[in-house]
């Protein structure tokens, strides 16, 4: 609260908010793993599931139709997004000498789509938001065919893979969601503005109690190999920015456009990473990787948000 009234601060609340979830289910976890003889973990798919609504609330066709408007933008960003994030984190699952399970999370997260908080980023990065708003709107609907194969080719040796199950996980975690929201979104518009106006807070708590769920759970992995893996997964976020910057660069696009290649890439789905995580019966330890990623990343990402926002790109690629 006291972020959000300073003009400055304002900026890093959702930043405050994740570190702050992940801080305290560290600390207390117990309260966030079972109640009552339910395990709260239970919970982490219909959250997962209200989050990709909220997603799919904030989109239209136009988003979609921006693939024709920007061919080459979204081309590369794709690109990127299924090679870079993947083959890096496949290379430091293999350097990283970590568990079996833990380094499979971490090809989990470079094998997801990008999310939500990319458009958010790239929005005060100063980048180019619509083609940010394209490229999470379709790298999500690919999610259920390149996700599970893209695991199968390079997490197989690590952890078993059930493509066609995780397929069907995806679509109901994400797809079939965000359907629902792009349809109340196309119908409702003009009769529930306020649902639209409290969505993005509303996700942006539950994202934070997520990661309260998964962090719990995978907490005594996570004091284990916690110094260490959070210095391979953070290398991981960081692969991701500077790969997509560069390579957009290589291939002549614009500053801005190059600014949100490099933060599509960076910025990955870690909650639905701990959503199949969860649903594979592995969220302690294939989860803890995304977990860690989804705090790390709002860090980094608002750090570099905060840095572009001071240097307007120049108009001229």
């Amino acid at each position: 609260m006291a972020f959000h009234h300073h003009e400055r601060l304002k900026g890093y609340v959702y930043t405050l908010m994740i570190l702050a979830a992940a801080a305290l289910a560290l600390l207390y976890p117990q309260p966030f793993v079972v109640y009552n003889g339910y395990q709260l973990n239970q919970l982490i798919i219909p959250m997962l599931q209200f989050i990709m609504f909220g997603m799919g609330s904030s989109m239209t066709v136009q988003d979609f139709v921006g693939v024709a408007k920007m061919p080459k933008g979204v081309a590369i960003g794709l690109a990127c997004q299924l090679s870079l994030m993947p083959l890096s984190g496949f290379l430091i699952a293999k350097w990283s000498s970590m568990p079996p399970e833990i380094a499979a999370g971490i090809i989990l997260v470079g094998c997801s789509p990008s999310g939500v908080a990319s458009n958010v980023i790239s929005y005060l990065a100063k980048a180019n938001l619509a083609l940010s708003i394209t490229l999470t709107a379709v790298s999500t609907l690919l999610a259920p065919f390149t996700t599970p194969l893209l695991m199968k080719l390079l997490a197989g040796e690590f952890v078993s893979i059930q493509v066609s199950e995780m397929m069907w996980t995806i679509f109901k975690l994400v797809i079939f969601p965000v359907v629902g929201g792009l349809a109340f979104n196309h119908l409702m518009r003009n009769h529930a503005a306020w649902i639209q106006r409290i969505m993005p807070t509303a996700s942006m708590v539950v994202i934070a109690c997520v990661i309260i769920l998964i962090t719990a759970s995978g907490r005594d992995n996570f004091l284990a190999l916690g110094a260490a893996l959070t210095f391979w997964v953070l290398l991981h976020n960081a692969l991701g920015y500077n790969l997509g910057y560069f390579t957009a660069r290589l291939f002549g696009l614009a500053e801005r456009d190059c600014r949100t290649i490099a933060l599509e890439v960076g910025l990955q789905n870690g909650g639905m990473a701990g959503g199949l995580a969860k649903e594979m019966g592995k969220l302690a330890t294939v989860g803890l990787a995304p977990a860690i990623f989804s705090v790390l990343q709002n860090i980094t990402g608002s750090v570099l948000a905060s840095h572009w926002h001071r240097r307007p790109p120049k108009v001229t690629g």
